[in-house]
């Protein structure tokens, strides 16, 4: 078995703002299926990380989204 060098991902930290916020992960390749998922409550902090795995994360709910590039807030469909 071939040893891989440890990966240097990016994490994202993701507050929800109201209960209720989704959070899901999306897998790479060439076809695109859910992973795993979150549910949080209000103040519940979660901190997600982009891998070999895992190449796009889904927020749905009123929360902010923290990264290495700035920080924004999804907010509920209305």
């Amino acid at each position: 078995m071939e040893k891989r060098e440890p990966q240097s991902s990016d994490f994202v930290v993701i507050k929800a703002i109201d209960d209720g916020v989704s959070v899901i992960g999306l897998t790479r390749g060439t076809d695109t299926k859910f992973h795993h998922s979150e549910k949080l409550d209000k103040g519940e902090v979660l901190i997600a990380q982009f891998t070999e795995h895992t190449s796009a994360i889904k927020i749905r709910g009123n929360a902010k989204i923290m990264t290495q590039f700035g920080e924004i807030d999804s907010e509920m469909k209305k």
